[in-house]
């Protein structure tokens, strides 16, 4: 009986989130991302997590005034409602053409080259991003101009929101792999016939490689820099900046030249640093578009590798040229 009340449950729940985005699609993207903007914002110092965005954003910008903090929190708050709201638009909200660029269009793309470079060169590609603004729509665009790639994503725990945000992500996207035990096997089989891959790196990760992020030592997920090492193929990041207007840019970096060891073989510590890099260049350069919320930092499970992680300067953010 508790089986069946479960899934009755289950089934009420995903008809409500339907409907729920039903209603936002009536709204339009720009007002229905308005409106998940203004709900979060205003609804942020209530949210038991926002304590640990708070303190984040101290921890990371050490003698940064209160009133900046509180700032950067309710900006990230808002970029999160954006984003949730902006599901109910994932099909139409990439609206970039390579070939016929126009002023008007919702998103614009730099390092569109790299892209094409990827889609011809005949050999796999890893491609990592961040929590940043829509992360949603770089696996759109590479789906868009036909770049054969697959998306790694971690389902949100509840299982109906879960499978709504499924329903989007295969409508609107490539390939998909959920980072679940055995993902690795499925990840490595896009490699192995020339696909890419596409990953957020910037969540703990309770078995990663200890690397700097934002003046502290972290556990990253290591995949990416043990399937370049293995591959040898080239390695780009991409991000997404939020503009005025319910605009994006998406930026596309040259391929990255990741550091070796004494056999010239890819280093995947220090390849993990080198990414890791960049995206805290991202997060320095607009930090109220990423997800403070998250425990990125978890001191207790950082062993005495701290100590040995590489010394990597943050790099500035890639323009992508």
């Amino acid at each position: 009986m508790k089986t069946i009340a479960a899934r009755a449950g289950a089934a009420v729940m995903i008809g409500l989130i339907r409907a729920l985005f039903g209603f936002l699609r009536l709204l339009g993207p720009e007002r229905s991302s308005d409106l998940g903007g203004w709900l979060l914002r205003a609804a942020s110092p209530l949210i038991p997590v926002n304590r640990v965005a708070l303190a984040n954003i101290r921890a990371a910008f050490p003698g940064m005034n209160d009133a900046e903090v509180r700032r950067i929190a309710r900006g990230a708050w808002e970029n999160l409602g954006r984003t949730a709201a902006e599901y109910a638009h994932l099909k139409t909200l990439f609206d970039y053409d390579y070939l016929k660029p126009d002023a008007s269009s919702r998103v614009e793309v730099e390092g569109i080259e790299h892209f094409i470079a990827l889609k011809d060169d005949a050999k796999p590609g890893l491609i990592f991003s961040a929590h940043l603004a829509n992360w949603e729509l770089p696996a759109i665009c590479a789906q868009a101009y036909d770049l054969d790639t697959t998306a790694v994503f971690r389902a949100p725990n509840d299982p109906a929101i879960a499978a709504v945000v499924h329903e989007i992500r295969s409508g609107a996207m490539g390939g998909l792999a959920a980072a679940k035990q055995g993902a690795a096997f499925a990840m490595q089989g896009v490699l192995e016939r020339d696909g890419h891959l596409g990953m957020l790196i910037d969540q703990h990760f309770t078995r990663g490689v200890v690397v700097p992020f934002m003046g502290r030592p972290a556990l990253t997920n290591p995949i990416l820099g043990k399937f370049a090492r293995r591959f040898e193929c080239p390695v780009h990041g991409v991000r997404v900046i939020r503009l005025p207007k319910q605009r994006f840019r998406l930026e596309l970096t040259p391929p990255l030249d990741l550091p070796r060891d004494a056999a010239g073989e890819i280093n995947v510590q220090g390849a993990m640093a080198m990414m890791t890099a960049v995206v805290e260049g991202w997060v320095r350069e607009h930090p109220e578009q990423w997800l403070w919320m998250h425990r990125r930092w978890r001191p207790n499970m950082i062993s005495a590798a701290a100590a040995e992680a590489p010394t990597v300067a943050p790099s500035p953010a890639f323009k992508a040229t």
